[in-house]
């Protein structure tokens, strides 16, 4: 009788090998400042002069062209940092203590694809969760698993993914991949 349980082992080890287990997560850190970056359209009041007040795209160099002073890096960095960015530069030799805001006027798009009914970029709205991401493109298709959504992002100079949840927040630039179950 010693041996029927090492029997049963043997027998089931083959098995094991059987089992699903799902792909290797990194992790995409889900909280921090908006930092801007290219397609961002921003909107930079500069007070007490209405010319140099306008909108301006970030460009795929991570600067904006601002009047005056030319080419103003802004991408990685926050509002409040741009436009410290911007005073500094309107300050050497163009305005006295200028007083400067920076506002996103519109996020750059995100990405989903995958089995929702409309794959494609679609427009941000902040605070949006995978959740409203899909609901964005239509909702789940037929063959989609509901229980593995997988979020890539930009973090520095490396693209990250991971497994994420429903309510996971999702930011402009992420691309958004929700799997097809298998039957």
């Amino acid at each position: 009788m010693r041996w029927l349980p090492i029997l049963a082992v043997t027998l089931m080890l083959p098995l094991a090998g059987c089992a699903t287990t799902r792909p290797a997560s990194y992790f995409v850190e889900p909280t921090g400042p908006y930092t801007l970056d290219t397609g961002d359209l921003v909107r930079v009041t500069v007070y007490g002069d209405q010319e140099l007040s306008n909108s301006y795209r970030v460009g795929d160099n991570g600067t904006i062209s601002f009047p005056l002073v030319g080419q103003v890096q802004v991408r990685g960095q926050t509002t409040s940092v741009a436009a410290n960015r911007l005073a500094g530069a309107l300050a050497n030799g163009y305005l006295r203590n200028p007083n400067v805001a920076v506002e996103v006027a519109q996020y750059r798009p995100f990405f989903i694809q995958g089995a929702v009914r409309t794959s494609g970029q679609f427009s941000y709205v902040p605070n949006m969760t995978v959740r409203a991401a899909i609901s964005t493109a239509g909702g789940y298709a037929e063959t989609a698993n509901r229980n593995n959504v997988t979020v890539y992002r930009r973090q520095g100079n490396e693209m990250v993914r991971g497994d994420v949840d429903l309510d996971f927040p999702i930011y402009p630039g992420d691309t958004v991949v929700v799997s097809e179950r298998w039957f």
